[in-house]
């Protein structure tokens, strides 16, 4: 990103909150300007009281001196409370717009993309941005003001040593430019050593029973070791650089008071500066000492803020792959007609077709079996049908049109899916089956889990459907996951019903049932089994068997079985299982 866009992305970020802003930069310029008065009036004060003294009138300079340091300091707090209120402000516009832009992008992107890096984008470098569009912005306004009203009253009083004392500050930004790449370099490598860091925490800990099954605490302790070390090293190097940076940039500014003491003090012996002068030159270079040791704090904030400006534009360039077409077709009223013509897909990266040429029709009410081995395209296939891969158009149909071309909301709503993976949410089990109707009432829960056949295992539950599950439904068997997602997906009652391998953790009896209950619901709901239990398979209607990506057979299981093919070879495997149990 080049540095104008950069700075054009940040202007955009403020843009909401102009008004805040604005206000905080008048209120930092009205400081600035107390400030330049302070020191001219201590000045006028020195020569008057080196020809007359008198404590009245000292005391009368001290108190208006006071007072306009009180304003100071009311103004300046006003200016800090605008300014980084606006950053505040951007923060959280930031994370929202972060998390709303997640949600539209396909579950591809989140396989390529590591959930921890994703997290810390969302807080540290969020973080990072409001301390530019705070803490950064607030410096460097104030730098620039104290040097336009400064430098001009310096020079009014006595331009030699104005000249001389202020001829160090450029060799002052010329340091800073020298180590700005460096500083931008080496945070970036901080940015991502700690989220090297975040995924391998997140990922361990949601793995957590893995590790203790396998005994590979110390495996794992070893590399944490070595990844913080990574980020030990990259915070070392920054550190280094910034401890070199700071000390010469507060050197320059010490170097400048030594000059003005040297100069001015000669231009006093010559009578060319008065002392109130020189006081008041004196106490202008301490105003400026601050402000330029600060320039480097700045300029880490800035290098900090730019490399998290990369990292957060990044997650908004990604733009979904799949979304509403231009002008999407609403469907009112599902039915459950599929239809695919040629179905292909391929993922990125790889050559061989995952679906080729994949054709079938399934009617309203049918329970249809997609079996195979494993690799043969099964998943693909299930998650195909409500558009989570970007299929291209003309190849699916739901009720004949186009799925692609539907309303993503419509042909979501017309088709419930549940996945390989049974996803819950760390909350009740009410709360997980009721998600994708928070409105649902109890009744309807329960109905739903009864379908499921889990109701009466809720019931031994120590609070039923108050329950809660734990994070990823930790607490439930591998079982009882799956049919927690298979209720919540009867309760939505879509026309059509996609079972990813969703009942792979039943056995064979309970998961006869559910099938018996769904079927029960003939001419209603469509259901679509992708299963590896081919006693589940052989009680469907209608059996797709798949093999490297095509559909190698189609038919009943009566017609399968007495056919020789894949089919029946997995029909036989199976048989032989049941007898080897």
């Amino acid at each position: 990103m080049a540095q104008s866009s950069k700075l054009v992305r940040l202007a955009s970020y403020l843009r909401p909150h102009w008004q805040q802003v604005t206000l905080g930069l008048v209120a930092l310029l009205v400081v600035n300007a107390v400030g330049v008065t302070i020191p001219l009036i201590i000045g006028y004060v020195v020569d008057e009281l080196t020809v007359s003294f008198t404590l009245t009138r000292v005391l009368r300079y001290v108190l208006l001196v006071l007072v306009l340091a009180s304003i100071m300091w009311v103004i300046r707090m006003a200016s800090r409370i605008c300014l980084f209120g606006a950053g505040r402000q951007v923060e959280f516009d930031l994370k929202q717009r972060i998390f709303e832009h997640l949600l539209t992008l396909e579950p591809a992107y989140f396989g390529r993309n590591t959930i921890g890096d994703l997290i810390n984008r969302a807080t540290s470098d969020v973080d990072n941005i409001r301390r530019l569009l705070g803490f950064a912005v607030l410096s460097m306004a104030n730098t620039l003001f104290a040097y336009i009203m400064i430098v001009p009253a310096m020079v009014n009083l006595n331009g030699s040593v104005a000249f001389f004392s202020l001829a160090v500050y450029p060799f002052m930004f010329g340091v800073v430019a020298i180590f700005g790449d460096r500083l931008r370099n080496q945070q970036l490598d901080v940015q991502e050593e700690i989220s090297n860091l975040s995924d391998l925490i997140q990922e361990d800990m949601g793995g957590i029973s893995l590790v203790k099954i396998y005994a590979q605490e110390e495996n794992e302790r070893r590399a944490f070791r070595r990844r913080n070390r990574d980020l030990l090293r990259a915070n070392l190097a920054l550190a280094k650089t910034r401890n070199t940076l700071f000390p010469l940039l507060g050197g320059f500014a010490s170097l400048s008071l030594v000059i003005a003491l040297a100069i001015g003090s000669q231009a006093i012996i010559a009578g060319q500066l008065s002392a109130g002068d020189f006081v008041a030159i004196m106490l202008f270079i301490q105003q400026l000492v601050f402000p330029t040791a600060l320039l480097g704090f700045t300029i880490t904030a800035y290098q900090r803020g730019e490399v998290s400006l990369d990292r957060i534009e990044a997650i908004f360039a990604a733009q979904p792959k799949i979304r509403d077409a231009h002008r999407a077709i609403s469907l009112p009223e599902p039915v459950g007609h599929l239809q695919a013509k040629g179905l292909t897909f391929t993922y990125p990266g790889t050559n061989r077709p995952a679906l080729d040429q994949v054709s079938f029709t399934i009617e309203p009410g049918q329970t249809v079996a997609v079996v195979g081995p494993v690799g043969s395209g099964k998943s693909t296939l299930a998650m195909a049908l409500p558009r989570l891969l970007a299929i291209d158009p003309g190849q699916l149909f739901l009720d004949g049109q186009d799925t692609t071309q539907l309303a993503l909301t419509d042909l979501r709503g017309a088709i419930a899916f549940v996945p390989q993976d049974s996803f819950l949410f760390s909350t009740t089990i009410k709360n997980n089956v009721r998600y994708g109707d928070p409105m649902a009432e109890q009744m309807e829960v329960e109905h739903a889990a009864k379908e499921a056949q889990l109701y009466s295992e809720i019931l031994n539950f120590p609070q039923q459907f108050k329950t809660t599950v734990g994070e990823r439904g930790i607490t439930l068997s591998g079982g009882q996951r799956q049919r927690s997602a298979l209720s919540r997906a009867l309760l939505v009652d879509a026309p059509i019903l996609v079972l990813d391998a969703a009942l792979s953790s039943v056995d064979n009896q309970t998961a006869t049932r559910i099938l018996d209950n769904l079927s029960g619901e003939a001419g209603r709901k469509t259901v679509i089994l992708v299963s590896h239990q081919m006693s589940a398979a052989a009680a469907c209607d209608r059996i797709l068997v798949m093999d490297q990506g095509r559909i190698a057979q189609a038919g009943t299981h009566s017609e399968l079985v007495s056919q020789p093919g894949l089919y029946q070879e997995l029909w036989n495997q199976h048989k032989l299982k049941e007898v080897l149990q």
